[in-house]
């Protein structure tokens, strides 16, 4: 019996040294270790609790059942195995938290990158008809505000017809669609025209899940190069 007792005390102790372990990493309360022996080294946490964290307690999200936590990181690791873990220290990514119902200021959102804290919480519960995609639109987020030199967004700007004006924030436009354009014009999604920085997520997260990108117009080729080409300045043997 006593040796039954140390031994659930141990594991207690060991469990509330993770978790304060893994607070004072990256200051997300209430999260557990789901995986962390992966070939890129990103360490895969969840929420084992509801959390709110951010400035006002304005971000917040939510636990998940085991089942849905277990279908969906197969599904997030699948497409972040992409990136090889050189890469992933240049962009200075290493955290992945996964929950439910993610949100903003009361805004649902797919992700919320934070590459000071060198970290990407994402919503598995986010619209399974464009998750892989989000994935990796997050990830560029991620490398943008990393490499904010090489992404300018003026000279992005430049790259659409002159009448074209972008909104001064994501949440200042009605334009959130994620459905893939057949003519496409300059951007890949509604969304796209949003913001600059959201119009060069889309176009890196298309090039990375393989989208049909045949006959692409004169402007959306010269977005996709920009992409190509300052990934490169990044790490001259990513491959997209």
């Amino acid at each position: 019996m006593n040796i039954i007792r140390s031994f659930l005390l141990l594991f207690l102790l060991t469990t509330q040294v993770q978790a304060n372990t893994i607070y004072n990493l990256i200051k997300i309360p209430n999260l557990a270790i789901y995986e962390t022996k992966t070939q890129n080294k990103l360490r895969y946490l969840y929420a084992k609790q509801p959390f709110t964290i951010g400035v006002n307690n304005n971000i917040n999200c939510y636990n998940s059942n085991k089942k849905n936590l277990d279908d969906k990181y197969k599904i997030v690791k699948k497409n972040l195995d992409r990136y090889n873990h050189k890469f992933l220290k240049k962009i200075n990514l290493k955290y992945i938290v996964l929950c439910e119902d993610l949100s903003i200021s009361k805004i649902n959102t797919a992700g919320i990158p934070d590459h000071i804290m060198k970290t990407l919480i994402l919503d598995i519960n986010f619209n399974q008809n464009y998750f892989e995609r989000v994935i990796h639109h997050e990830v560029f987020h991620v490398i943008n505000d990393s490499y904010k030199n090489l992404f300018d967004e003026k000279v992005w700007s430049d790259f659409n017809d002159k009448e074209f004006k972008y909104a001064k924030c994501s949440t200042c436009t009605d334009k959130l669609g994620l459905d893939t354009y057949t003519n496409t014009m300059g951007f890949f999604t509604e969304y796209s025209r949003s913001t600059a920085s959201e119009d060069m997520a889309e176009v890196f997260s298309h090039l990375m899940v393989g989208s049909n990108l045949e006959n692409n117009d004169p402007i959306l080729e010269k977005k996709i190069q920009f992409i190509i080409r300052n990934l490169q300045k990044i790490d001259k043997n990513f491959i997209l």
